[in-house]
């Protein structure tokens, strides 16, 4: 793993997060991208080296909407940027991880992207990203 690539925070609301998040970063999000997929409408700001994801549930059943409803808007995941995701999927399965997703899917922000089941670590949703190169 590289980096921390994001920090994904459950909003109930992108149109007033991002007014909120505007302010405590003195500066505008620089993308909206919806994943259909996934169910989630997403925000990104760049703060320094970081970024943070805010993140929407477009449909009543999706992982964001779940989230909320049993723990309320938060912290929902630390992203890390990888350069192989699939060979870090299955690296992390032999030292005992579970993988929510054997195959990367297509998430946000031009990346692959794979979860780790937050059981296997300390209670933290754990993203693996991989930029997809053109």
């Amino acid at each position: 793993m590289n980096k921390i690539e994001h920090i994904g925070i459950a909003v109930k609301n992108l149109d007033d997060a991002n007014t909120l998040f505007s302010k405590l970063f003195a500066k505008p999000h620089y993308k909206i991208e919806t994943v259909e997929t996934e169910g989630v409408k997403t925000s990104f700001f760049k703060v320094g080296k970081n970024k943070i994801e805010l993140l929407e549930a477009t449909k009543p059943n999706s992982p964001i909407a779940k989230f909320i409803e049993k723990k309320g808007e938060g912290i929902h995941h630390i992203a890390f940027d990888v350069d192989n995701i699939e060979a870090e999927i299955k690296r992390l399965k032999k030292e005992g991880f579970t993988v929510l997703n054997d195959v990367p899917k297509l998430g946000a922000d031009n990346k692959k992207v794979a979860f780790l089941h937050p059981k296997s670590t300390s209670g933290v949703l754990i993203e693996l990203c991989e930029t997809i190169k053109d």
